[in-house]
């Protein structure tokens, strides 16, 4: 851990400054320090601008002066940002340091060099108008001109120091703002600074570009690393810690749950383990996400609270399957002990998913949790080790919390050779296989347990059906071979599971 100095020390017992967006003074562990510069940097269009405005707007709720000095952007388009995301700007001080008499021609003057002049008017009318609102809480926007202006590096950097020194010594807790047109990045910057707050945004082939927060430096506090995940849409901005499941620990029952299938639970050793996550994993149609509904509503007949996280299909089109199958959910959506969340992976990011489950565990107290399925969710991800390294901390956190986490993984193909997108076996702390097999000119299915960390599973091959009687699950297929690989041979006497009567 680095060393702080007496100093420094002092500094971390200071109220912190509210950003006046929750999941950014998450991050920094409460908020900004007091009377320090900041510097908030990022391209065009990332929300710079609309992140000082939202941490003006809460100086002005706490009853602190705020002034957004700008040279970029008019009262007017300012204005209109703000009614955008429905707020009103009448409490916080906005100065334009070049209004319309500044493009005036008969403004021009030719002794000295234009830069030379307008650059010194600049920052006395900075300071001029400080020393007479008295603010707590500045943003400067943006340090773009201001380079301009300065026409060298070094004039540059003496003008900055020179703001920075006023505003520390009136008390001012400042964003600078810059839109990262300098070449190469301005490093000069980040060493004046006393932090540095990084947007990015990436455009995607397909679906809303993708907004990204770090926070590159930062003086004398702690502060969770890492890039973050936010978005910016009307109301603001909303950000979304990076979860760290190293953070959330729970007491919890490890006692097996039913599953509602006495077959499934002798397959799984007595049932499913609060605290752990399932696995399961199939070709499309094989029953998967039939099972997860069974499963799910054993856990609401038992009074526990789920959601189901739904990627593949509609929520219409799985409320009248899972009723065909005697499986009514809706009773229990209208009480609020389900809810079924319908996801676009295209539109939203990995942490915003993330953020989404936390809520439900944290604050709406559900016990067991569906991701349906795995497969869709791969899609909003930049690469696979992305993936796993979310999946991990996801997982490592739901366990934590005493959560029954069920997963569905789809497999291309559906009999003989399969394939899936990725491996998470060794994530999972059980694996519940689904196949399809061929038995006497009829296409039949097969489940078995391949893995448990918390009990002696049966290790059985069994059939699988599902029917207007919802999940039948044979005796071990003791006579047949080669099942898991989908050309068995039959041996024996063994009887299927009859009459057949199934609704895929």
């Amino acid at each position: 851990m680095a060393q702080f100095s007496a100093q420094e020390s002092v500094d971390q017992v200071t109220p912190a400054v509210s950003t006046g967006i929750a999941g950014l003074d998450e991050i920094l562990v409460g908020g900004l320090t007091d009377n320090r510069i900041y510097l908030v940097e990022g391209s065009p269009g990332s929300g710079k601008t609309t992140l000082a405005l939202q941490f003006l707007l809460e100086g002005s709720r706490l009853g602190q002066q705020s002034l957004y000095i700008t040279l970029s952007e008019t009262t007017t388009e300012l204005k209109a940002v703000a009614r955008s995301h429905g707020w009103s700007l009448d409490d916080i001080h906005i100065h334009e340091l070049v209004g319309e008499d500044g493009y005036d021609p008969q403004h021009e003057q030719s002794i000295l060099h234009p830069s030379e002049f307008e650059l010194g008017e600049t920052v006395r009318d900075v300071m001029q108008k400080v020393r007479a609102l008295s603010p707590q809480r500045i943003v400067f926007d943006s340090l773009s001109e201001m380079r301009l202006l300065s026409q060298n590096a070094l004039k540059y950097r003496r003008q900055v120091l020179a703001l920075k020194q006023f505003f520390v010594n009136k008390g001012c807790t400042v964003l600078l703002l810059d839109d990262r047109t300098s070449e190469g990045g301005d490093l000069q910057l980040h060493s004046i600074c006393h932090g540095v707050i990084s947007l990015d945004q990436d455009i995607q082939e397909y679906g809303s570009e993708r907004r990204r927060l770090r926070i590159a430096k930062m003086r004398g506090i702690e502060f969770r690393r890492g890039v973050h995940d936010f978005d910016l849409g009307r109301g603001g901005i909303t950000v979304y810690p990076r979860l760290v499941a190293a953070e959330h620990h729970a007491e919890f029952s490890n006692t097996p749950n039913s599953t509602g299938v006495v077959e499934l639970d002798a397959l799984l050793g007595g049932g499913m383990v609060p605290g752990t996550n399932s696995l399961l994993i199939g070709p499309s149609g094989v029953g998967k996400t039939t099972t997860a509904t069974r499963c799910v509503l054993a856990a609401l007949h038992r009074g526990e609270k789920a959601v189901y996280f739904l990627f593949d299909e509609t929520l219409a089109t799985m409320l009248s399957r899972s009723a065909a199958l005697g499986m009514d959910l809706q009773p229990h959506i209208e009480s609020g002990l389900l809810q079924v969340r319908q996801v676009d992976p295209a539109e939203m990011s990995p942490g915003h998913f993330a953020s989404r489950i936390r809520v439900a565990v944290e604050k709406q107290g559900v016990s067991m949790l569906v991701i349906d399925s795995l497969n869709a969710y791969l899609q909003s991800m930049p690469g696979q080790r992305y993936l796993l390294l979310q999946m991990h901390e996801l997982l490592s956190y739901l366990n934590q919390q005493g959560m029954t986490t069920l997963i569905l993984l789809g497999q291309h193909g559906l009999v003989g050779e399969v394939s899936t997108d990725i491996d998470l076996s060794y994530l999972s702390d059980t694996i519940v296989l689904f196949k399809y097999f061929e038995s006497s000119a009829k296409v039949l299915s097969a489940i078995s347990v391949l893995k448990s960390r918390t009990s002696a599973h049966e290790r059985t091959v069994r059939e699988f059906r599902v029917g207007t009687a919802g999940i039948q699950i044979g005796p071990p297929l003791t006579d047949f071979e080669g099942v898991l690989a989908g050309l068995p041979n039959y041996s024996g006497s063994v009887p299927l599971l009859t009459p057949r009567s199934t609704v895929e």
